[in-house]
């Protein structure tokens, strides 16, 4: 553009300053290229009313001259009289006389750059109006307009615009985008007038995130023309959140169960740029750094993690499973069949059960009482036997490890078996000691009932597992044997023969007996013609007659006092308070006339009745220390006897009531 000096501006005003002002409406500059065409769209107004053009003419850079006191210049168009048709050359009127002053320039030249004067007169009324001409040799690039912000998905126009137009020479405007093999469908549009001259393409499209740092270009086109006759390029600035952010594991697989792991959240774009993190996770965690998360000792069950890069908007990256290994988990025994009690002698299926393991790939073991059985999922019995009870465990391994399963016990349920009596302290005891009896037994459910028999396969009535005799005697010397029963049914014992020996107070005693009655065997003659004298004697004494029981008796003075000492319900004895201080006393016990009735021993045990000892009629003897003369009163001795140990034997005969004594006499019967 080429401005007018101040200079010249003062010459027109002064060469104008006798007219009204002209006015005038049409671009303020016109640009072109070499080779097209101008339209100059112009309008004016003459001052006054009913006033016509009368002439114009068009000056290319156009200047006063001072001499001639007009303007001076390259004439491209001249007329005298509007209104009559006249062309010179490339430039065209098609205005009229009134108000239209629109030029028509084709072709252009680059010389034509500059100012174009419109010279024009109505009589006396002068006006020269500046018109601007921008040409140069190749076409300009057009503009792309693009809005304040582009955000993907959100349509957008965009405009591509040219600042020429010209009726005679057809151009277009087309667009295209990086990346894209198509062009991209727009709106083409011209502005011919007064104001503005141009020639407009709009494009409107939905933008997505890929189409950030993209190249838009918007090329102008001649069909005439091979090529684009010149372009303009922008770089698309869309707003989008974080793209294709993925959770990135950086631990080398495979992963197991308590292992620190690193995880890294990644992404492919984001406009604006990432500010912030953010992680579902579960467990233990830290973030190292931006991005970068460490999760410690990771467990078996772990679930899924993802993480979301964040601008002003926040993306999830999917879920990452980190496929955590770990040996077996939920190891269990269970009972397949039978479905309920397991009774000895029918089959029994058990199956090693796992809730989850990672690896899949798994191998079962069975143990029994912490000793292994065999390998394999399921452990049958086709008959299974008391001895099969215990505690089973499952093994499940996989290549991690090894889990094992709670110990599941195995009951089997059976009748009372190998039954046994056991004695304590052992099976010979001394009478007077304690004897335990206890009958051992294998049973399940245990035994709920016992019964006690002896050698004779008596019933003892005795319930309880344990027989106690306390204290045992000899009699007690015997086999013994029980039962037990449950309610699956009922065992029997091997008799147990307990053997009770004598005391050695006893064997003592026996001995002492035993010599006794060899003596009294050995003095029996004599002392029987010693008793039939003394037999005798007393019955002319006294005048007393026995009855059939033969026995001696001989008669104590009543006056003296008697404390005989009881040992028994049958035992008798001799007082004399004249040998106070040298009292000996015999003692009788004579068989009861019927059997012994059974004690009760300690601790609810009872005895066993005794077997009814020998009834027939025995002898006992007894060892008297001979008293003074006098001790008895119907008593005198024939014949002086020595001093020492006299022997009497005293007889049982047999069972009866003994006649009633006298009054005032006591009898006591002896023999001599």
């Amino acid at each position: 553009m080429h401005l007018l000096s101040p200079l010249l501006l003062l010459l027109e005003y002064v060469a104008f300053s006798d007219s009204q002002d002209w006015k005038f409406e049409h671009p303020t500059t016109l640009y072109a290229w070499e080779g097209t065409c101008i339209w100059i769209p112009c309008s004016y107004t003459i001052p006054g009313n009913g006033k016509v053009l009368d002439n114009l003419t068009v000056y290319q850079n156009y200047k006063w001259d001072d001499k001639t006191k007009d303007f001076s210049g390259t004439v491209l168009y001249e007329k005298k009289k509007v209104g009559t048709p006249h062309d010179q050359g490339r430039v065209q009127f098609l205005g009229d006389d009134k108000s239209n002053c629109t030029l028509h320039i084709h072709p252009v030249n680059a010389q034509d750059n500059g100012q174009l004067g419109l010279r024009v007169t109505s009589k006396n009324d002068r006006w020269m109006e500046k018109i601007v001409l921008n040409i140069s040799k190749m076409a300009p690039p057009p503009r792309i307009n693009l809005p304040s912000e582009i955000r993907e998905l959100q349509e957008v126009t965009l405009t591509c615009q040219l600042d020429f137009a010209c009726l005679g020479y057809q151009i277009k405007l087309q667009w295209s985008l990086e990346g894209t093999q198509h062009n991209l469908s727009s709106v083409t549009s011209t502005s011919l007038t007064t104001k503005t001259v141009f020639t407009q393409s709009q494009l409107t499209f939905q933008p997505e995130w890929t189409n950030h740092g993209k190249k838009l270009t918007c090329q102008l086109r001649n069909d005439n023309a091979d090529g684009p006759l010149s372009q303009e390029t922008v770089q698309l600035d869309v707003k989008h959140s974080p793209k294709e952010v993925t959770m990135v594991i950086q631990n080398p697989t495979p992963i197991r169960e308590g292992d620190d792991v690193t995880l890294f959240c990644n992404y492919t774009s984001s406009n604006p740029s990432v500010t912030r993190y953010e992680w579902r996770t579960q467990g233990s965690w830290k973030e190292i750094m931006p991005g970068a998360l460490v999760i410690q000792k990771v467990p078996w069950n772990a679930s899924p993690f993802s993480c979301a890069a964040c601008n002003r908007w926040c993306s999830w990256a999917s879920s990452v499973n980190l496929h955590v290994q770990y040996a077996p988990k939920g190891v269990k025994v269970l009972l397949i069949s039978p479905g309920s009690e397991i009774y000895s002698g029918h089959p029994v299926l058990l199956r090693c059960n796992f809730s989850s393991s990672y690896p899949t790939d798994v191998l079962f073991f069975w143990k029994k009482n912490g000793i292994f059985l065999k390998e394999g999922r399921d452990l049958s019995f086709d008959s299974i036997s008391p001895e099969d009870a215990g505690n089973y465990n499952c093994l499940v391994n996989n290549s991690i490890g090894q889990s094992t399963s709670e110990a599941w016990k195995l009951q089997v349920l059976y009748a009372p078996r190998r039954l046994r009596v056991s004695i304590s302290p052992k099976d010979s005891v001394m009478e007077g000691k304690k004897a335990v009896l206890m009958c051992e037994s294998d049973a399940n459910p245990p035994i709920s009932r016992y019964t006690w028999f002896d050698w004779n396969n008596q019933n003892l009535h005795h319930d309880d597992q344990t027989l106690r005799l306390d204290p045992v005697k000899v009699q007690d010397s015997g086999a013994y044997w029980c039962q037990g029963a449950n309610r699956l049914g009922m065992g029997q014992s091997p008799p147990r023969i307990l053997t009770v020996y004598y005391s050695p107070e006893t064997i003592s005693k026996q001995v002492a007996l035993g010599m006794g009655l060899f003596l009294a065997i050995l003095l029996l003659p004599l002392l029987g013609v010693k008793l039939q004298r003394s037999w005798k004697r007393i019955q002319s004494q006294q005048g007393l007659q026995e009855n059939s029981s033969a026995q001696s008796f001989f008669v104590r003075n009543r006056k003296v006092r008697r404390a005989p000492l009881s040992e028994g319900p049958h035992s008798l004895g001799c007082y004399n308070p004249v040998m106070e201080d040298s009292i000996s006393y015999a003692t009788l016990r004579f068989p009861l006339a019927e059997t012994d009735t059974p004690r009760i021993g300690e601790a609810g045990t009872s005895e066993v009745q005794r077997t009814p000892l020998n009834r027939d009629n025995t002898v006992t003897y007894s060892v008297v220390q001979k008293r003074q003369v006098g001790d008895y009163e119907n008593v005198t001795p024939d014949v002086p006897e020595d001093e020492g140990i006299h022997y009497s034997e005293l007889v049982h005969l047999g069972i009866g009531e003994r006649p009633l004594s006298q009054e005032g006499v006591e009898y006591v019967t002896l023999k001599h």
